[in-house]
């Protein structure tokens, strides 16, 4: 699901930019490709001023000087002697003919020619296609002179192959550079739009593994009360109180499994209520070591509580929840910790708090440090007993997190393992 998601935003978030892109870029190629063609035609009039005022101030046409303008290749001529072509090169071809005709014809339904006085011209410059519709493909100029009674018609014509190959070229570059642009916005859309899309990944990874460990907790519970309930049908009065008491240990357990699953639910949800108040640390730390010293006893170990001797300020935290992870880390600890051992609950303050908790167990090696506070993590069978679930140090973590505080694990010298709890004041 979460790679189809990710297909789609990249696609989406790439599609939108190019679709900026394109437009941006059409408007600025229309506008650069007017600009050309209004300066080519500019470039055109000012030629086209030069040459007919050489031609209309001439009092006599040369048919060398005709030749020579037509042999440089940029322009066809046509001059007609009250209508009689001048021949003054090669005989004109067909199409020659026919395309000056309709420069002519184009020329007349455009521009308004009156009647012209004795020793008088007119000339004008347009633009046409010779297939009459369609963007042009020549320049024109007609210049019409009446002289001595005759009337003499001139009409230069130029194409627009180079001014249309600068065009393709620039529309080319365009399209490359538009096909480059595709690529690294969908490139950048993949990476940004997976980068984005990590942390949901990542939740649906532990969501499903939490969901699988969850079924394989509550599978051993479940399976145990079935069968003592399957059992206690067929079984004395002796028999069936045992199944009874069974039944009510592991569904004890299947319920603080669901409650613990639960507090994770609301702290992902961020329903966890938190009730910050002035709590004085060293006074909790008493009453939770008073607290596991019987627990403790029961395995000969030796649960040491170390406090400042000076008064410490109050610690903003809610009393309960903090409560609730020394119990989760004692409890750790004394289930941990070989007969005969010791455990020390230790409070130290130096512009924060920090509350450890010490154990000479077996410790916890390097490689499982980073994962003691996933959920249902368990480490060797020494670390796995009956009754963990996997679920205590990530509540305990949750907890701290939402106090802004840390919890850190490490090493207890000689051996153990030692939880350090910060917190601000």
């Amino acid at each position: 699901m979460v790679q189809k998601v990710h297909v789609r935003l990249a696609v989406l978030c790439a599609g939108i930019t190019l679709f900026i892109l394109a437009v941006m870029s059409c408007g600025y190629l229309y506008i650069s490709e007017k600009s050309l063609k209004n300066s080519s035609f500019t470039a055109f009039q000012r030629e086209m001023e030069d040459l007919s005022g050489s031609l209309t101030q001439s009092s006599i046409f040369t048919w060398n000087q005709l030749r020579e303008i037509e042999e440089q290749g940029t322009y066809s001529i046509q001059v007609l002697d009250n209508d009689i072509p001048l021949l003054f090169s090669q005989h004109p071809s067909r199409e020659q003919t026919e395309l000056f005709a309709l420069a002519w014809n184009f020329y007349d339904q455009h521009f308004d020619i009156q009647s012209l006085d004795m020793d008088t011209s007119c000339r004008g410059e347009f633009a046409f296609s010779s297939k009459g519709y369609g963007s042009s493909d020549y320049f024109g100029c007609a210049t019409i002179i009446e002289r001595n009674g005759g009337l003499l018609r001139i009409m230069i014509l130029m194409p627009l192959t180079t001014l249309h190959r600068q065009i393709r070229t620039q529309r080319l570059l365009f399209g490359l550079t538009a096909a480059l642009a595709a690529a690294a916005l969908f490139l950048f859309s993949w990476y940004f739009t997976k980068r984005l899309l990590r942390p949901l990944e990542e939740n649906q990874r532990k969501q499903t593994q939490f969901i699988a460990a969850a079924s394989h907790e509550l599978r051993t519970p479940l399976a145990v009360i079935l069968s003592c309930a399957s059992a206690s049908r067929y079984g004395n009065p002796k028999e069936q109180e045992h199944f009874l008491n069974s039944i009510q240990s592991e569904g004890m357990r299947m319920s603080r499994l669901i409650d613990d699953m639960l507090l994770l639910t609301s702290a992902e949800a961020h329903t966890w209520t938190i009730e910050k108040r002035p709590v004085e640390l060293d006074t909790l730390l008493l009453e939770i070591s008073e607290a596991f010293e019987p627990i403790a006893a029961e395995k000969s170990i030796r649960l040491l509580a170390e406090l400042p001797e000076g008064a410490l300020p109050p610690c903003s935290c809610d009393p309960e929840r903090i409560r609730q992870v020394l119990s989760i880390l004692l409890h750790n600890a004394v289930s941990y910790t070989p007969k005969g051992g010791r455990i020390r609950l230790a409070l130290s303050f130096n512009k924060v708090f920090y509350i450890q908790t010490a154990d000479n167990g077996p410790g916890i090696p390097d490689e499982e440090k980073a994962r003691i506070f996933d959920r249902f993590y368990r480490g060797d069978g020494a670390r796995s007993q009956k009754g963990h679930f996997g679920l205590g140090l990530s509540i305990a973590s949750e907890i701290i997190k939402a106090h802004q505080g840390k919890l850190l694990v490490g090493d207890t010298p000689g051996g153990g393992t030692a939880f350090t709890i910060i917190l601000q004041q």
